[in-house]
């Protein structure tokens, strides 16, 4: 039997990151035979702690590896520094822009289940694409004097090329989220008849900057590739509202960095715990699973930080780099583990250890 290798680099980084991904990696290693997939992996250095030992929280090495030697990777979580640290700046970030990461995909899935801490009745499943690289966050600021004080501007960029970029991965995601529910058997959201994409954005207000953006993603997402998707859109401060009222009803939502940076936050309370909600840092070439919570110094050591988020991250780095019968044999263990709600960390109120998780989705595998 050929197998086919995909080389993945881990970055478990600080805190409970070293505790997750490791979790994620036995997962990987974990998927039936039949599926022809073999891994080999590579350790690599991140975060703050590698910037206190080394002066650099992230690496050249770690990058260029990236770029040569590895199809995709994990990344753990890392650590703030309390206070203005000299020479120290985020690796994640860092990340993204040296490899060109242009999406942040956040999936956000609920079950329900006796340990749902969730108040919404009706189960939730759907993705926050965010586009990664502009809009406010450029960073490019000045403050001036006047007469009445000082006074600060940032400038928001929103591209034409970033836009349908983004749009694109969008509605790429909302077909193969299809294909996936198509596959296992799973269905839509109730109410839902195809997949759907909502464009978010506040035109009515910044016409300019969030109309280009909304002009670019119609246009995309009206091209023939995606004429099996029903496309709406949102203005951003109604959507916060239906989000947390209805999440229910919708598939895709694709949105600037600002707006899909609060929507997704946002959108993790929706399900009761961070320690659920997975994410995957994707350019044209190059994709990284990192789950959505932090280094939680707190529990650190402990043995009781909630693998999900980090395996599902796993399954969404399957998912992008084609691997898509994987990462449903992922998913479905997940969702059998949380549906019976026994076997729960402490964030969703109960009692297991994180390699009891980790034992329970595997022998669901």
């Amino acid at each position: 039997m050929v197998l086919k290798t995909l080389r993945i680099g881990l970055i478990p980084g600080d805190g409970i990151g070293r505790e997750v991904i490791p979790a994620a990696r036995r997962v990987l290693e974990a998927l039936p035979a039949s599926l022809k997939l073999k891994f080999e992996f590579t350790h690599l250095d991140a975060g703050f702690e590698t910037f206190q030992k080394t002066g650099a929280a992230l690496p050249d090495r770690t990058v260029e590896v990236l770029k040569k030697e590895c199809d995709g990777a994990m990344f753990g979580a890392v650590s703030s520094p309390s206070v203005k640290t000299a020479g120290y700046s985020s690796p994640i970030v860092a990340l993204r822009k040296r490899m060109n990461l242009h999406a942040n995909v956040r999936p956000v899935k609920s079950t329900l289940s006796r340990s749902a801490t969730t108040a919404h009745l009706k189960p939730i499943d759907l993705v926050i694409v965010r586009e990664n690289t502009e809009d406010l966050y450029v960073k490019e600021e000045r403050t001036y004097d006047t007469p009445d004080g000082p006074v600060a501007e940032a400038i928001k960029r929103i591209s034409t090329k970033a836009s349908r970029k983004i749009a694109t991965t969008a509605g790429e995601i909302a077909l193969r989220r299809q294909r996936i529910r198509d596959s296992t058997g799973v269905k839509p959201n109730e109410g839902q008849t195809a997949p759907r994409v909502t464009i978010t954005h506040k035109s009515n207000v910044l016409s300019q900057s969030d109309g280009l953006f909304r002009e670019c993603a119609q246009a995309v997402l009206k091209q023939d590739q995606f004429k099996s998707l029903i496309v709406d859109e949102q203005i951003v401060d109604s959507m916060v509202y239906k989000l947390f009222q209805v999440p229910e009803s919708y598939d895709v939502i694709v949105a600037p960095n600002l707006y899909g940076d609060i929507l997704s936050d946002g959108a993790a309370a929706l399900v009761g715990s961070l320690g659920l909600v997975p994410s995957a840092n994707v350019g044209s070439d190059f994709v990284i699973g990192e789950p959505c919570h932090g280094s939680a110094p707190d529990i650190e050591g402990k043995g009781i930080a909630n693998p999900i988020a980090s395996i599902r991250s796993a399954a969404l780095l399957l998912e992008f780099l084609g691997e898509e019968q994987a990462a449903a044999a992922v998913h479905q263990a997940v969702d059998a583990c949380l549906e019976e709600g026994l076997i729960i960390t402490p964030d969703l109120g109960g009692k297991s250890s994180t390699e009891e998780v980790l034992l329970d989705v595997l022998k669901r595998m």
